[in-house]
């Protein structure tokens, strides 16, 4: 980590990376991972749904093609929020309790997969850009060791600098893209609260 640190210390938008790293230490939260926002890979059902607790029954009215079809749609990011809770207000219209927590178990079953198996995709970004901030450290140490030498060689000297710069640039790029992409799991949190909070209205 100490190496990601310096390498935001060395290009533009570094105080970002230095708030990152001091929200990390304060919570004790995994060294590694990139974003200021705490690393929790899996939700709990528990913790988001207020209604009854689902059954086998319930697990499988979550299967039917009614549900699981209404749940693909309400899942997806494009529907606005506000159109997908007007679609489960309709759907409370005419389901029981058990078709309703059946359909907040098929939205949870399918999020939380997919925003696990984003949280380790960024886990996995997040250390190619410590080995790319190690590696512009080399960089670095290596050109003040080039420039002490009695003679130094202007042209490989050159071409370091213009490692490094590249280097630079690719970690300040992709340092820029991860804040956005670091912000995605938090927003499928928020969904699925939002979802559960429209089902749990709708309970009879």
């Amino acid at each position: 980590m100490k190496y990601l640190v310096l390498a935001l210390c060395l290009v533009a938008g570094a105080a970002q990376g230095l708030v990152a790293g001091a929200a990390q230490a304060e919570t004790g939260a995994d060294p590694d991972w990139p974003c200021v926002q705490r690393k929790q890979p899996h939700l709990s059902l528990g913790q988001m749904w207020s209604g009854p607790e689902p059954d086998e029954t319930v697990r499988e009215l979550a299967r039917t093609p009614e549900i699981a079809a209404l749940a693909d749609r309400l899942e997806q990011r494009r529907l606005p929020l506000e159109k997908a809770e007007a679609e489960v207000a309709e759907f409370a219209k005419t389901a029981d309790n058990k078709q309703l927590t059946a359909l907040m178990v098929a939205i949870f079953d399918r999020i939380d997969p997919h925003r696990a198996a984003l949280i380790a995709g960024i886990a996995r970004y997040g250390n190619k850009q410590v080995d790319l901030a190690k590696r512009i450290g080399d960089h670095r140490q290596k050109m003040e060791e080039m420039q002490k030498a009695e003679k130094p060689d202007f042209d490989a000297l050159d071409a370091e600098e213009e490692q490094l710069d590249w280097d630079t640039r690719i970690f300040q790029d992709r340092q820029q893209a991860l804040t956005y992409v670091c912000e995605t799991p938090v927003i499928l949190e928020q969904r699925v609260f939002a979802l559960a909070r429209a089902i749990a209205a709708g309970l009879k």
